[in-house]
């Protein structure tokens, strides 16, 4: 059985509706930075980093980063849907993939915790590098929601890795509230991944509302 590390509102949700797309049997292991009383130590000795999500396989090898579980996900898995047997717009997907993770899941590490971010902050500087953290995180959205166009999936004709990772990642940091000022058409795409019914279970799960 697969083992995931994650917490609820976070992104091992994306990873929870991959592997119910594979049909492959996991547990969860509620674990968070933010959660005191959650498996962090127990996360710690497999990932020194605590991130999560973080995936154990059946064989004990562990897998972090969302889009490289994806990833890995897909590619054993080719009949799950998650990534396209297409190469040219599976290239598109891997693309779209490691952009969140290198654009917008990064900017919302800055965004989060800006202490770690400057040296001798103070809450004046903190306060200052998240604005612009943010600034720079909406922009990253607004580039991705012109650069992959829905069709009518992100993914293609049904939704996949890419879909679930980008309706998982905007929730955050006022990325929606932004989009729905410059890219609206975008933001329903987004609403209608979390709706389609291999994702919505998930989402109920993790977020007792819909975001904006």
């Amino acid at each position: 059985m697969h083992v995931l590390y994650g917490s609820r509102g976070s992104g091992s949700a994306a990873i929870e509706v991959a592997l119910q797309c594979c049909g492959l049997p996991f547990r969860v292991v509620r674990a968070s930075t933010w959660e005191p009383d959650s498996a962090i130590a127990e996360l710690e000795k497999i990932n020194p980093l605590k991130q999560i999500p973080t995936l154990v396989l059946p064989d004990g090898t562990v897998i972090s980063e969302s889009a490289a579980i994806l990833i890995h996900l897909g590619i054993s898995h080719p009949g799950s849907g998650l990534l396209s047997p297409n190469a040219s717009q599976r290239a598109s997907q891997l693309r779209g993939l490691v952009y969140i993770a290198a654009n917008c899941y990064s900017a919302v590490s800055v965004s989060d915790f800006p202490e770690r971010w400057c040296a001798d902050p103070d809450k004046q500087t903190n306060a200052r590098v998240r604005t612009a953290a943010r600034a720079q995180l909406h922009r990253n959205w607004e580039i991705f929601a012109e650069l992959f166009i829905p069709a009518p999936w992100l993914s293609g004709t049904t939704p996949g890795a890419l879909d679930y990772l980008a309706a998982v990642v905007s929730r955050w940091s006022g990325a929606r509230e932004h989009l729905q000022s410059t890219h609206s058409a975008f933001l329903q795409t987004l609403h209608a991944i979390e709706a389609h019914p291999q994702a919505a279970p998930v989402f109920a799960r993790h977020w007792a509302a819909p975001a904006a």
